[in-house]
């Protein structure tokens, strides 16, 4: 029903947006995933991995501004990132670096600064040197 797709997608985007939301949502919907083997469960986790990135490339309606949206949730993405256990971190990082093209297409003075300006500052900081 309507309502219950209403109240779901609240309670994500109110999820999303706290500190350490983003890993939370991804664990969530990420789990049981990864440990099945063959070109079925990789295609499987490939869909899963697509399918959260376009939830966190969405700014929800709760959310007042798309700026605010993306000065919360960004970080969280790029934390992504830095997951050490192996199978979670392959699975992080594919939905990390998914959400990124997706936001890069479709905001990227946002995705810029939130986004690329961050990952890229060390980068930056030693062609400076």
């Amino acid at each position: 029903p309507a309502w219950l797709r209403r109240l779901c997608g609240q309670l994500l985007s109110e999820r999303l947006m706290r500190p350490s939301g983003v890993q939370a949502v991804v664990r969530g919907i990420m789990e049981g995933t990864g440990g099945g083997t063959g070109a079925e469960a990789a295609a499987v986790d490939w869909r899963k991995c697509d399918t959260v990135a376009k939830i966190l490339a969405s700014c929800p309606q709760q959310c007042l501004s798309l700026e605010d949206y993306y000065r919360l949730v960004c970080p969280q993405i790029l934390n992504l990132l830095h997951i050490q256990d192996k199978p979670t971190a392959r699975q992080f990082q594919r939905v990390a670096t998914t959400t990124l093209l997706t936001m890069v297409k479709e905001h990227p003075q946002l995705a810029e600064k939130h986004l690329l300006q961050p990952l890229l500052a060390p980068l930056l900081r030693c062609s400076e040197s």
